[in-house]
């Protein structure tokens, strides 16, 4: 996990190399790194980054990166996982493991306020989304 010299900058990032997602460390992680955040957008960050990086583990191969960054004006945070799947894109409210899987879109758009979506990259993709910070 590498970040930049200015923790107020907070554009992190975490190789996800490991064979199963490290969920529990990344949320202590973040909570280190962005310390100062509130504590209900620290939950938020928490748990899209939880979202986003399962996903890339349930539904994509390899290679896997996770990035959280604030915009310039510290008023968002951008979350983005990169996986090597750009034929597999995301779909909230449905999953291809099970009827009993498939809500953790679905709540990534409810706490973005709608700003995720997916860019398509060479090799890849990207599964973004931005949460407001005011």
């Amino acid at each position: 996990m590498t970040q930049s010299d200015n923790a107020l900058a907070a554009r992190i990032s975490v190789d996800l190399s490991t064979p199963v997602p490290p969920l529990a460390l990344i949320r202590q992680w973040l909570s280190t790194v962005l310390a100062d955040l509130a504590e209900d957008v620290l939950q938020d960050l928490m748990l899209v980054c939880t979202e986003l990086v399962s996903n890339a583990y349930d539904h994509a191969s390899a290679p896997r990166r996770l990035r959280v960054h604030r915009s310039r004006d510290h008023d968002a945070l951008r979350i983005e996982v990169d996986d090597g799947s750009p034929d597999r894109l995301p779909v909230a409210g449905a999953s291809r493991l099970g009827s009993f899987r498939g809500r953790g879109l679905i709540m990534v758009d409810n706490l973005s306020r709608r700003q995720w979506g997916t860019h398509l990259g060479d090799g890849g993709k990207t599964v973004w989304a931005e949460l407001p910070l005011s």
